[in-house]
């Protein structure tokens, strides 16, 4: 029983704060080998939606934050979202809103179930 004592006694204190502050920082060549990346992305401007047009079209799945443009220009958020719907209608994926601040958009083959809980 001690050998099982020393392995579990040898856990590594894990310091919270150092890592939920450095979430934003992984390098994302970590991922090489993911068939597709959740990657998520501040929907501000046209420039934005041709970034998350970009990343549908590779398979990935994007988390938009929504948040400001809401604030700040309620018709351009409605513009570029349904520039974006267009886009994900062509490659056959799937947008939904999951919260006040974001929405799910995703690639090819691969829906969003819509309903409330």
């Amino acid at each position: 029983m001690a050998f099982v004592e020393r392995l579990l006694g040898q856990r590594e204190e894990v310091d919270i704060e150092h890592f939920l502050n450095n979430l934003d920082a992984e390098d994302v060549s970590e991922y090489s080998d993911a068939e597709a990346l959740v990657k998520p992305i501040t929907l501000m401007e046209e420039e934005d939606a041709k970034v998350i047009a970009e990343e549908i079209r590779k398979g990935n799945i994007i988390l938009a934050n929504i948040v400001d443009l809401s604030k700040r220009n309620v018709s351009k958020l409605r513009e570029l979202i349904g520039k974006i719907k267009v886009l994900v209608d062509e490659v056959d994926g799937d947008i939904a809103r999951v919260s006040q601040e974001r929405i799910l958009i995703t690639p090819a083959k691969i829906k969003i179930v819509k309903r409330r809980a």
